[in-house]
C-alpha cells in the first residue's frame, strides 16, 4: 500500500476530536520464552518450546521443514492482559463473550508511588480528576520511575505499588469502563483475598459492571507525554477471564 493511501487524520465520531493514525504506540509487553520475560505471581518464566513426536523435532534448525512451537505461559503472570469481571466471581465471563473490540478516548497519568506504611499506593488525590472531558472511557496510569526494567521485572514477593480502591470507586461513578495500569495487578500482591481496588472498579457485588475490563502488564513508553489520546484494545479470543491483549494509542493531530 503507498503511504498516500494509509489512514492519517481521523476524527473520533462521538467527540469530533482528532487523531493520528499513523503514529501509533504499542503499550504491550512482548512475550518470550527466556528469562528476559517479566514475571509475577510466583510462577517460572513462559516456555516456548518445539514440539516433538517421535524423532521429529518442530525446528529448522533441528532440521524439520517448519518452526513448530508450543507456548506455555499465564496470561496473569507472564504479559500484558485484559481481564473481565469474570477474574473474581464464580460465575464463568470469558473474555471471548464479553470483550469487543474497542475505540475510545483515554487519558494517560503519570504518577509517584506514595509510601503508605511498608507500601506504595497510586493515591486519590494524583489523579488530575479535572481533565476528564467528555469521551473519555479509559484511565492509562504509568508509574514513577518508569524505567525500561518494567519490561523484564521479576514482581514475585516484591510488594509493587497498587491503586487507591477509591480510584477505582470514582472511575465506575464517572462510567469509566477502561482501567490500564503498568503493574502487575491493580491491587496489592498479598492482601488476604481483599482485591478492593478491583471489586471497587467492578462494583461487586453491589451493582456489578460487565462491561467494564481492567488491563495489566502495560508499558508506556518515556516518551509518552500526559494527557489525551485515542486507545484500540483487542485482545486474543480466548475463552478464559483474562487474555493477551495489546492496547494502542494514538497521540491527537496536530496541523
Amino acid at each position: 500500500m503507498e503511504e498516500s493511501a494509509l489512514p492519517g487524520p481521523w476524527v473520533f465520531p462521538p467527540t469530533g476530536r482528532t487523531y493520528n493514525l499513523l503514529e501509533p504506540i504499542d503499550l504491550s509487553i512482548t512475550l518470550e520464552g527466556s528469562h528476559h520475560n517479566p514475571v509475577a505471581w510466583y510462577l517460572d518464566s513462559p516456555k516456548v518450546e518445539p514440539v516433538q513426536m517421535g524423532d521429529w523435532i518442530g525446528s529448522v534448525a533441528r532440521g524439520a521443514s517448519v518452526n513448530f512451537n508450543n507456548l506455555a505461559f499465564n496470561p496473569h503472570a507472564h504479559t500484558t492482559h485484559t481481564e473481565s469481571l469474570g477474574h473474581i466471581v464464580e460465575e464463568e465471563l470469558p473474555m471471548s463473550e464479553c470483550f469487543r473490540p474497542t475505540w475510545c478516548e483515554a487519558l494517560v497519568v503519570s504518577a509517584h508511588p506514595e509510601l503508605l506504611d511498608d507500601d506504595r499506593r497510586i493515591g486519590f488525590h494524583q489523579i488530575p480528576w479535572d481533565s476528564f472531558s467528555i469521551g473519555i472511557n479509559a484511565l492509562v496510569l504509568r508509574t514513577l520511575p518508569n524505567e525500561e526494567g518494567k519490561r523484564e521485572r521479576k514482581y514475585s514477593n516484591t510488594n509493587p505499588p497498587y491503586i487507591d480502591p477509591a480510584i477505582c470507586t470514582e472511575l465506575a461513578k464517572r462510567g469509566i469502563c477502561h482501567l490500564l495500569v503498568d503493574l502487575p495487578s491493580v491491587d496489592k500482591e498479598v492482601d488476604g483475598g481483599a482485591l478492593l481496588a478491583h471489586k471497587a472498579f467492578w462494583q461487586w457485588p453491589q451493582t456489578p459492571r460487565r462491561n467494564a475490563f481492567i488491563t495489566e502488564f502495560i508499558y508506556v513508553p518515556n516518551a509518552v507525554p500526559d494527557g489525551l489520546f485515542l486507545l484500540h484494545l483487542q485482545v486474543m479470543n480466548l475463552r478464559n477471564d483474562a487474555a493477551p491483549s495489546r492496547p494502542i494509542l494514538y497521540p491527537q493531530f496536530i496541523l
